[in-house]
């Protein structure tokens, strides 16, 4: 939830750095089913059915879901940000690869959550016993003082920067070079 919220805070940033939203409409975007199945299977294995089916039906989903997010990413390459997403999105899924679809937390980072898994239940995130990778997985976690405090990972940090480079990109604000400015209306 912290991450959507960063995400709309690099939207909202866009007009004040002298940017227009309206950009983001021209994008030449290829093959977006994918990117869309793959956010509606993520959600689905999540948060509607955690608890519904076995963990290797789960596990096989929330793994595809990142195939067709790089199948997504592999399209639309030479879209300024995207490959930078796609290096988030491969630190995650080698995370979650290596330990058995689900993303190892460090204990530390996620001491102050409050949250907690029904036995049997599907979670994308957990501390594990023998985590494979433990430095891609959610190894830091945001202050506790935050409303919406939750873990992340280094895969996460480069998408949130593959993010704002596309973004502001796209949009044509003052804080990217100009020469990315026209690369981006280009693409």
């Amino acid at each position: 939830m912290i991450i959507g919220l960063a995400y709309l805070m690099v939207l909202a940033s866009v007009p004040l750095l002298g940017g227009r939203l309206t950009r983001l409409a021209d994008l030449p975007l290829r093959k977006p089913g994918l990117a869309l199945a793959a956010i509606l299977l993520q959600v689905l294995v999540i948060s509607v059915i955690p608890d519904t089916g076995d963990h290797t039906f789960h596990t096989t989903v929330h793994l595809g879901s990142y195939a067709l997010l790089g199948a997504f990413a592999f399209a639309n390459r030479r879209i300024l940000g995207v490959p930078i997403i796609a290096l988030g999105g491969l630190c995650n899924f080698a995370a979650i690869a290596a330990n058995g679809g689900v993303m190892p937390t460090r204990a530390g980072a996620a001491e102050s959550l409050a949250v907690t898994a029904k036995d049997g239940e599907f979670v994308n995130s957990a501390v594990l016993e023998n985590p494979k990778l433990q430095f891609l997985g959610d190894v830091f976690a945001t202050p506790t003082s935050l409303p919406l405090h939750n873990v992340f990972s280094v895969g996460d940090l480069i998408l949130m920067i593959g993010v704002i480079v596309l973004v502001h990109g796209a949009c044509g604000s003052r804080i990217m070079p100009r020469r990315f400015r026209a690369q981006a209306a280009l693409a």
